[in-house]
């Protein structure tokens, strides 16, 4: 499992469109820590359990994320 980006949580949390207090609630992590993470453009400042926890939840809306591939990373709908 590859890092995400504060960049990348937040433009999936955009495609789910939810509020930073939705994705804190869904994730089961503090309304601060989601703002910490998205405040990044690259890797977060997080805790690896809180960054796990805010993928978890997101996978589980449909959010798939990309990663570097040459094309740079990105997220989308999964299929």
């Amino acid at each position: 499992m590859s890092a995400i980006t504060g960049a990348q949580i937040r433009a999936a949390r955009a495609l789910v469109r939810w509020t930073a207090e939705e994705l804190a609630n869904k994730a089961s992590v503090g309304l601060s820590t989601i703002r910490r993470a998205e405040a990044e453009d690259g890797p977060t400042t997080i805790t690896a359990a809180n960054l796990k926890l805010i993928r978890i939840a997101l996978e589980s809306a449909g959010i798939e994320f990309i990663p570097e591939n040459g094309g740079g990373v990105g997220v989308r709908f999964k299929k």
